[in-house]
């Protein structure tokens, strides 16, 4: 049973150093990260949008069919997962609805971001931010939601370093914070200068987010302690992983063989959750 991911999740954040998340596409993936001894993950736009629709992070994915993958999601396991809403889904009062969807999906936290719709995954060409007031009005709304009965935190996100520079970045960010944001996120800066800047300048938990092959500088885990940071996001680690395992599978096949490195079928069956399964089966069955 999950017990209060967001009192869990807050309490994660006021502990000292840095905390570790992989992301997660699916409610399989979600419990591979909690059995692996993760303390929390993120459902990742981006991972979802590829294994659900088979289609680009760049805002062809709906509010509902993110929800829907988030509740089975939070629903697989019992750490705090946080949820990427993207831009919110419309206006101030759709973010409102986006953030008391997610809230009743069981996330711990919900990312709202200031892209111009349609959004895009924030290490590829072609994204834009709105005004620094339709920005402000996302998160506001956002605040109040929770402020008004969503048990559940708030990321704000801006990728505003993109056109605008680090300085803009990181004013968005602290206006964030003062507008009520319980977690900050300045999305691909390109140096460890900046990541510096932005921990140093900016208050409360900081996330910084590792794209293999982005903008950002995949630093070392105690690197990023230092700097500041409380959370590292791996959001596509995992999904890469995996393509690459069934790509390099389906090559083998095709070319007349079998894939030689592929996990016990013992063991896929113990990570599903046969073995509870059984359990419980035997228990109402009493043999």
């Amino acid at each position: 049973m999950r017990k209060y991911p967001v009192k869990v999740l807050r309490d994660l954040l006021a502990k000292p150093g840095l905390h570790v998340m992989p992301c997660c596409f699916d409610s399989l993936s979600a419990k591979m990260i909690s059995q692996a001894g993760f303390p929390l993950t993120f459902m990742s736009g981006f991972a979802v949008s590829a294994a659900r629709i088979g289609l680009p992070d760049t805002g062809l994915i709906s509010y509902g069919e993110m929800l829907d993958q988030g509740r089975n999601i939070c629903a697989a396991v019992d750490i705090p997962v946080i949820g990427d809403g993207d831009t919110g889904y419309g206006n101030p009062i759709n973010v409102r609805r986006t953030v008391q969807g997610y809230a009743a999906a069981g996330f711990a936290a919900v990312m709202i971001e200031d892209q111009q719709s349609p959004k895009r995954c924030g290490h590829t060409r072609g994204k834009s931010v709105v005004s620094t007031d339709e920005a402000f009005n996302r998160i506001r709304a956002a605040v109040e939601a929770r402020s008004e009965g969503a048990d559940i935190l708030i990321l704000a996100r801006t990728d505003a370093r993109h056109d605008h520079g680090i300085e803009e970045a990181i004013s968005r960010a602290r206006r964030f914070a003062e507008l009520g944001a319980d977690i900050l996120f300045v999305e691909a800066p390109h140096s460890e200068m900046e990541m510096r800047r932005i921990c140093e300048e900016l208050p409360g938990p900081k996330m910084a987010n590792l794209v293999e092959g982005g903008d950002t500088p995949l630093l070392s885990h105690t690197a990023l302690e230092q700097i500041g940071f409380s959370i590292a996001a791996y959001p596509l680690t995992l999904l890469s992983s995996a393509m690459l395992a069934m790509q390099q599978s389906l090559l083998a096949m095709k070319s007349g063989g079998h894939p030689q490195q592929l996990m016990d079928f013992a063991e896929l069956r113990k990570i599903v959750g046969f073995d509870e399964y059984y359990e419980m089966e035997s228990r109402y069955s009493g043999k």
